[in-house]
């Protein structure tokens, strides 16, 4: 048979060279086998590091941000009516637990009362039933770390600014246009002390923020709807920042001086001013939360000392107002009955309230009295002592004749 000629061109004592297939498979799998080492050493390494699964777990947790008032939606007042109503009212699970003010003095105690009334007037108006809601939301933020750790630090935070202040009385000029009547300021005053002293609104729960019902800002649809009080929808965080566990114990009892209350508080004024609150409520230490404060400094200068007003017939005589009988609950807060009084003798120049606790035995003595007589300045509140005790004697009614002499003046 013929052979093909050979090719001079090809080398024939030398083998062929290998397919490139041959080659790409050793690669490969040699590839493979330090990835699965990497993989292995790594996860080994991770296994190490991680912590055991019954030991604690670390949780980095930041302060919300603070909401801005100003940040509104642009709807019309019925639009923002409707989009609030819309959004889920969860009901508050348990009430806050009561206020402490912590380690204040007479004059820190004050401050805090004035600055507590403030916000409830300029936010709720001459309304009780608001006023309560506001301060528990301003006594929640006291002892919570988003904000700051005092009554008036809570209230007047950010008013140093024209916009982005907490609460907008404290930078739209409202302090300086408009000041509270002395009997809506007493009224207020009243709802500050009882809340204060460890009286809680649990209709709002452990509420930080709130708004009219004809606003929408922008912080709230991130927060949990708890309850409507009046012209008022009230919020809490979600999670654990809006838990019982995040509240601090107690404020710090540290009071700064706000220049802007000197008109409503000597306790906020200058030096001199409030070198004379300080006296005067070094006077009635410890009293100043426990019941009504009728003025300032509720001393004899502006209300009347107590015997001048429980012994001396008042002018005008018995048939000059008659008196206003109210039935009393013993289990509810005392000072309460001081907001009730107010409420009852409303503008009346002379009134009297004698207050009778429910389930008193005939003839029993009056739970509580409050007298005033606008023509002589005359203004005060007691209780009895005996079976609703005062931290104040002088808060205390007299006994046998005196009470006796004393209702028969008042009619």
């Amino acid at each position: 048979m013929a052979s093909l000629p050979r090719d001079p061109r090809v080398d024939t004592d030398r083998p062929p060279p290998l397919p490139e297939w041959g080659v790409r498979p050793r690669n490969m799998a040699v590839r493979l086998v330090f990835a699965a080492l990497f993989l292995a050493g790594l996860g080994a390494a991770l296994t190490l590091l991680a912590p055991p699964p019954a030991g604690p777990q670390v949780r980095f947790a930041f302060p919300p941000p603070l909401p801005d008032p100003a940040a509104l939606l642009p709807y019309l007042p019925e639009t923002a009516r409707a989009a609030n109503a819309a959004m889920v009212i969860n009901p508050p699970a348990a009430p806050a637990p009561a206020f402490r003010l912590g380690a204040a003095d007479a004059l820190a105690q004050t401050r805090a009362l004035d600055c507590l009334s403030a916000a409830a007037w300029y936010e709720a108006g001459d309304d009780p039933s608001g006023e309560r809601a506001v301060v528990q939301v301003v006594l929640n933020r006291a002892r919570h770390p988003a904000f700051p750790a005092s009554v008036c630090g809570v209230v007047f935070q950010g008013s140093e600014r024209t916009t982005g202040c907490q609460f907008s009385f404290t930078c739209d000029g409202s302090m300086r246009a408009r000041h509270p009547a002395p009997a809506a300021w007493a009224r207020a005053r009243a709802v500050a002390a009882a809340a204060l002293a460890g009286a809680v609104d649990p209709r709002v729960g452990l509420a930080t923020h709130y708004h009219a019902d004809y606003v929408v800002p922008v912080w709230r649809s991130g927060l949990v709807k708890l309850a409507q009080v009046g012209l008022h929808l009230f919020y809490r965080w979600p999670g654990d920042w809006g838990s019982p566990a995040v509240l601090r114990g107690s404020a710090s009892g540290e009071e700064p001086r706000i220049a802007a209350m000197a008109a409503l508080s000597p306790a906020h004024g200058g030096a001199d001013a409030a070198q004379a609150g300080q006296a005067d409520a070094a006077a009635n230490a410890g009293a100043a939360l426990a019941y009504l404060p009728l003025d300032e400094a509720d001393g004899p200068s502006r209300s009347g000392s107590r015997s001048a007003l429980l012994s001396a017939a008042p002018a005008g005589g018995p048939s000059a107002g008659g008196r206003i009988a109210l039935k009393l609950d013993p289990a509810a807060f005392p000072g309460t009955y001081a907001m009730r009084a107010l409420a009852a003798c409303g503008e009346r120049e002379r009134c009297a309230v004698v207050g009778e606790l429910l389930g008193a035995a005939p003839g029993q003595d009056p739970g509580f009295v409050y007298l005033r007589d606008r023509r002589t300045g005359a203004e005060g509140a007691w209780w009895d002592c005996t079976a609703l005790p005062r931290a104040n004697p002088a808060r205390c009614l007299p006994k046998g004749a005196a009470l006796t002499r004393l209702l028969a003046d008042w009619g």
